[in-house]
């Protein structure tokens, strides 16, 4: 193995890049210590033991950092490691050692984030921002499965009622104008237009 780069990431971190392909971050520190520079032999055995001694209990250690503050996806953690340069098969175990731990559940997460946001958002609205988070389809429907046997989830009809309350929009007495831009903010949160105009008391046609 050979060290083909190592490019500045800070005053205090490189990047290496080994064969052309491997690439992760080191303190600069440890170049000295694992006798790393540029077009250096990287042994296997030090190899190793930058993965499995250094990188790996780094990741873990920004993971449970992370998992400090809030809740996250096995999606959105890799996504995280990805940012602090860490190479894949290192971003794969310490996700794997914090759903192994239940640290992570993707699951858990679902059923939280539905049962906050069904009073707001329309499950089409809540299904997209789960999927962009790394949730799959199934986990999903399992999820509201368990969420409405545990507690029954309102019907958008109501739900959009409930915003157009908070909004303070009066449907007697709203314009076109006012009408056609409470429309498009429904929309937007993933409402159908069928509900949406029976709701406000307006026909489609007239927009």
């Amino acid at each position: 193995m050979t060290v083909t780069d190592i490019v500045e990431m800070s005053k205090t971190k490189v990047e290496v890049c080994v064969d052309d392909e491997i690439r992760f971050a080191l303190y600069k520190s440890e170049l000295n210590k694992f006798g790393i520079r540029k077009d250096s032999v990287l042994s296997r055995e030090t190899y190793d033991t930058i993965m499995g001694e250094v990188l790996l209990k780094r990741a873990k250690l920004r993971c449970m950092n992370l998992l400090k503050s809030r809740d996250y996806t096995a999606h959105q953690l890799a996504a995280k490691l990805r940012q602090g340069r860490y190479p894949e098969e290192i971003i794969d175990a310490a996700v794997a050692y914090m759903i192994s731990c239940g640290y992570v559940d993707d699951m858990r997460y679902a059923r939280s984030y539905i049962g906050s946001a069904c009073q707001s958002k329309s499950r089409r609205q809540i299904e997209r921002e789960l999927i962009r988070k790394g949730v799959s389809a199934e986990q999903i429907r399992q999820a509201y499965e368990e969420c409405m046997a545990d507690e029954p989830i309102a019907e958008e009809e109501e739900l959009i009622r409930k915003l157009l309350d908070k909004k303070h929009f009066d449907r007697h007495s709203a314009t076109g104008k006012e009408c056609q831009k409470m429309v498009a903010y429904l929309y937007r949160r993933g409402f159908g237009l069928d509900r949406i105009y029976r709701a406000i008391g307006r026909d489609l046609d007239m927009y």
